[in-house]
């Protein structure tokens, strides 16, 4: 059973999964390092696209040995990143990871409607996955880095991918916590109005293949000893695996603090609702942080 990222790469190597990775304006140190310890772990064989000098240059720097990627040199960083986008969109990658290039050339590339990577009326999302020593098994949430304000019919869209994304981790039946302030049905937050309704679609197969219960505050969602206290009676309190959050301040104020105030804490996210898995790491994350993410890239086309 997978409940922390140790235990992803060893089912990866279990498995013998390699995939191809291709890496836009791969020019700094955390990509071409996390890119350089995924190769070495077998999971990925490696394509930097980017300034093949300043590559060569972060190699010689780390002592990374710059024959174990096929490099794609491009010294502009905007023509990098849509040459790297069309090497997945043309089948030559499964999976696509951003480099020190800006969010928005990432996104604008993946979004081109000749070239990009989402099908036609798709949705992009996000969905992040958390290990917390405090928490007994990863946490897949979403959505904190894309969609500002969901509406419902996206909401439902990102319950689909966040379950899709936790049963590639080999969890059969997620148990889906849809997040408000509150437990209670108040009508007076609409956040808890539309977790009851989206709670109400999995129990109808409307979104299937999971457990779900909503709307949980964020303490029993993951906390047994809250559940017991409030007396609560649910299927998913207190054990979530899946966690939808309203809107993306919510979201991304918990994975930020996480990070920031939590130690031990180890994590990934990637862009979903694409044709293949864009890893969508911030320029400042750590080359653990990006290894993690190419390994849930990974796992989710393996």
């Amino acid at each position: 059973m997978i409940t922390k990222f140790s235990d992803v790469f060893a089912e990866l190597k279990a498995g013998n999964v390699c995939k191809r990775m291709v890496a836009a304006w791969a020019v700094d140190e955390h990509t071409i390092e996390a890119a350089s310890k995924a190769v070495d772990l077998g999971i990925v064989t490696a394509t930097l696209v980017g300034d093949k000098e300043m590559i060569k240059d972060v190699c010689t720097k780390n002592n990374i040995d710059v024959e174990k990627f096929e490099i794609v040199n491009e010294p502009n960083e905007l023509k990098a990143v849509s040459r790297a986008v069309q090497l997945v969109h043309d089948g030559e990658g499964d999976v696509l990871m951003k480099g020190l290039c800006s969010t928005d050339k990432f996104l604008r590339a993946i979004l081109n409607k000749e070239t990009g990577l989402l099908p036609p009326k798709g949705v992009l999302s996000h969905v992040g996955i958390i290990e917390n020593p405090k928490y007994h098994k990863l946490m897949f949430l979403t959505d904190m880095a894309v969609i500002p304000q969901p509406d419902f019919r996206q909401k439902v869209k990102l319950a689909n991918y966040v379950i899709k994304v936790a049963k590639s981790f080999g969890i059969a039946k997620p148990k889906v916590a849809f997040i408000a302030a509150s437990e209670q049905m108040l009508d007076s937050m609409p956040a808890c109005m539309e977790a009851a309704m989206l709670a109400k679609m999995c129990d109808r197969g409307q979104i299937p293949g999971c457990i779900a219960d909503g709307p949980l505050a964020l303490d029993v969602a993951i906390d047994q000893e809250a559940v017991e206290i409030k007396k609560l009676v649910s299927p998913v309190a207190g054990d979530a695996d899946c966690l939808c959050f309203p809107n993306i301040e919510s979201a991304n104020v918990f994975w930020k603090a996480n990070s920031k105030l939590c130690d031990g804490v180890k994590q990934a996210g990637m862009l979903v609702g694409t044709t293949a898995p864009c890893i969508l790491a911030s320029r400042a994350d750590s080359a653990e942080t990006k290894l993690n993410s190419i390994a849930q890239a990974v796992m989710f086309v393996k």
